[in-house]
């Protein structure tokens, strides 16, 4: 995303903990080198007010958190901790500074209260959260509901001048993920030592998309939310096409494919809950955002495998990440 944003022109103010995995996208892409890249923790909300008072921010994204269901379990603390109370810090700083008047908040797919229905969750559906980690997204969720209707209602637009909305991508792949306890992460890992692959819950069924999907759709709201206000507040659904919702299992067979001599997988039965059926409504992105996949589960796969053996080979992956990011932005 910060990527994106400097190659359209935007002055970008980037505030992370360091990168959390050694390699990561951040460093070998280069990344800080098109924006200004301050450190902090979030939980932080003195340092947040102060780098938020001097950059002034017109438009802000916000992406950080604990992402990963499994050590939700391990630290739940930690989790809820980092994800709604950094929500919390960065919904008050921009209510105290002032001056946003675009704000899209990323939560999961995972925030609804699942069922396990055939049908894709729509918008409009309750939220829940079995695990920590779905749990404190939820939450993340009702903050932003009660912070909008609080104190930056639609009749009061004129006044306080933000307009907030939420976004809730699928299940993302993509070159650069190195995060544990990820799925292709953990496949690539695991076949680049030439070891199968043990996969928890081969059966389970998730929205799968490649980053730069939901990325386009984030830069599309926070475009009509800048420009038409209130009007696109609100929570936004980023999924798939429906070909493109398939099983972990077939996501692993279709990334053989792409994989010279995949050694295979083998299953252990998962220690702890995980979702065994999720699908994403985005009819309304569609509709009003006329945002829609360009990549096929098969080409995300693909760019995915492209990106780890560049890698491998020792290319420029700043210059191959911004070959990728032209190709999907021409896609679209």
């Amino acid at each position: 995303l910060s990527l994106w944003l400097a190659r359209v022109g935007a002055q970008v103010t980037g505030f992370a903990l360091d990168p959390g995995t050694e390699p990561s996208l951040f460093e070998l892409a280069r990344v800080g080198e098109g924006l200004d890249d301050q450190r902090g923790d979030l939980r932080d909300l003195g340092t947040l007010l102060e780098l938020i008072a001097r950059a002034q921010p017109q438009i802000v994204l916000h992406l950080a958190a604990q992402p990963l269901v499994r050590e939700g379990y391990r630290d739940p603390l930690g989790t809820y901790s980092t994800n709604v109370m950094g929500t919390l810090n960065l919904l008050d700083a921009i209510r105290q500074v002032g001056g946003v008047r675009a704000c899209v908040l990323v939560t999961t797919d995972k925030v609804y209260a699942n069922q396990e229905w055939l049908w894709p969750y729509r918008e409009n559906e309750p939220l829940g959260g079995h695990d920590p980690y779905s749990s404190s997204k939820a939450c993340c969720e009702l903050l932003a509901q009660s912070y909008a209707a609080s104190f930056f209602p639609a009749d009061g637009h004129a006044e306080h001048g933000l307009a907030l909305a939420t976004a809730r991508a699928g299940n993302v792949l993509g070159g650069g993920d190195f995060a544990p306890e990820r799925l292709i992460p953990d496949v690539l890992k695991a076949w680049s030592a030439n070891e199968p692959v043990t996969l928890r819950y081969p059966q389970a069924v998730r929205p799968w998309q490649h980053a730069l999907e939901p990325l386009a759709g984030y830069l599309l709201l926070a475009e009509r939310l800048y420009e038409h206000g209130p009007d696109y507040a609100g929570a936004w659904n980023f999924g798939p096409s429906d070909d493109d919702m398939c099983s972990v299992g077939d996501v692993v067979a279709t990334l053989a494919r792409h994989w010279p001599q995949a050694p295979g997988l083998r299953v252990e039965p998962s220690d702890m809950h995980e979702a065994g059926l999720l699908r994403l409504d985005s009819a309304r992105a569609r509709q009003r955002l006329h945002w829609k996949p360009r990549w096929s589960l098969e080409q995300c796969l693909q760019h995915t495998v492209d990106w780890h053996l560049a890698w491998q080979r020792g290319e420029d992956m700043h210059d191959f990440t911004q070959r990728q990011l032209a190709l999907y932005t021409e896609a679209a």
